[in-house]
């Protein structure tokens, strides 16, 4: 369907009175790109003339003294849709992040545009080269490692034993969004998700912190990866771990393995007794996963002797010689209650 674009007098606009994003910080920095670039991204209104998506963009106009905006009308929306479609075009924008490296070239290759009106940070040429170093410790949450309270041959980062057992488990995909801070947050599905943690942990620690607890990030370890990409992963949710306790959260780990030879990495950096999870999603389906799932079990059962293990997902026949506590796979369980007929 074609999208006509109508040139409506900024006097007839209206704000969305319940609007709940805050974007006055974003207003002088948009004004810069419309003088720039000109007005490319119309502003989308409802069939009453108020803003669904571009509040910033009005500003920004009123701002610079424009008389008329370019407007898409969403007149085929219902009202649920308008409010749903403006949430959502705003959040969405926070789910991506940015690849540094190849900002900093795209940066550098921009010489006759002061890229700072539009809220980028470009450093001086002298200072450049000494930043290098920052850049790679941030990029890796260097900041983050103490090499004073690490474990094992590959350094991986110590966890502190909790004796707390959650009742419930979300998401982190919906930690945002919802607010069942009475459960724990869970790293079990959908990888590429959590790999904003990683890349900007800073971000989520505070709104983490008010929840019961967090599961350590379960960074896959496939079979079919190298040593140094499993050994990496495993440390990488152990430096997120750490950090979170740090931020004063209660954190249970996560265990993860793949084959016999991930045993002499998979568990450092944990302490014996406390609480660890476990996740039994995709294993009675898979005999040979069931066969590494058990082996690895009672290695963890062996090394570790927790005084209770969370697990996530259904009860596969395993006898624990410790207490454990299952929690399903809510997931699962929406889709099945999906009537697809």
């Amino acid at each position: 369907m074609e999208m006509e674009i109508h040139d409506i007098p900024i006097t007839k606009l209206k704000e969305y009175g319940r609007n709940p994003r805050k974007n006055d910080a974003a207003v002088e920095s948009v004004a810069a790109s419309i003088s720039e670039f000109g007005f490319k991204v119309p502003i989308v209104i409802d069939k009453n003339n108020v803003i669904v998506c571009g509040h910033t963009r009005l500003k920004a106009a009123k701002q610079l003294g424009m008389k008329t905006v370019p407007c898409i009308i969403a007149d085929d929306l219902s009202d649920e849709q308008i409010r749903a479609f403006r949430l959502a075009d705003n959040k969405v924008s926070e789910l991506a992040d940015w690849d540094f490296k190849l900002l900093d070239i795209e940066l550098g290759e921009i010489t006759g545009i002061d890229m700072t009106d539009f809220g980028f940070e470009l450093p001086d040429d002298d200072e450049y080269y000494g930043d290098e170093r920052e850049r790679t410790y941030n990029s890796v949450n260097l900041h983050d490692y103490d090499n004073t309270r690490v474990a094992g041959a590959y350094d991986m980062p110590v966890i502190q034993a909790t004796n707390h057992v959650p009742k419930d488990l979300i998401s982190f995909n919906y930690m945002l969004t919802k607010d069942d801070f009475a459960k724990g947050i869970h790293f079990y599905i959908d990888d590429y998700q959590f790999e904003r943690i990683w890349n900007t942990p800073d971000k989520y620690m505070d709104r983490l912190a008010m929840f019961d607890c967090v599961l350590t990030p379960d960074f896959s370890l496939y079979m079919d990866m190298p040593l140094a990409m499993q050994i990496w992963n495993v440390y990488r949710s152990r430096l997120i771990g750490q950090k979170m306790q740090d931020a004063g959260i209660t954190v249970i780990p996560a265990l993860s393995w793949s084959d016999e030879r991930s045993y002499d990495f998979c568990f450092d950096g944990l302490q014996q007794g406390g609480t660890v999870s476990v996740s039994t999603i995709g294993v009675k389906q898979d005999e040979d996963a069931a066969a590494i799932w058990v082996s690895g079990m009672n290695e963890a059962m062996n090394r570790l002797k927790p005084k209770c293990v969370v697990v996530y997902g259904g009860d596969i026949g395993y006898e624990f010689p410790c207490k454990a506590v299952y929690i399903a796979n809510h997931n699962s369980e929406r889709f099945r209650d999906v009537d697809i007929n």
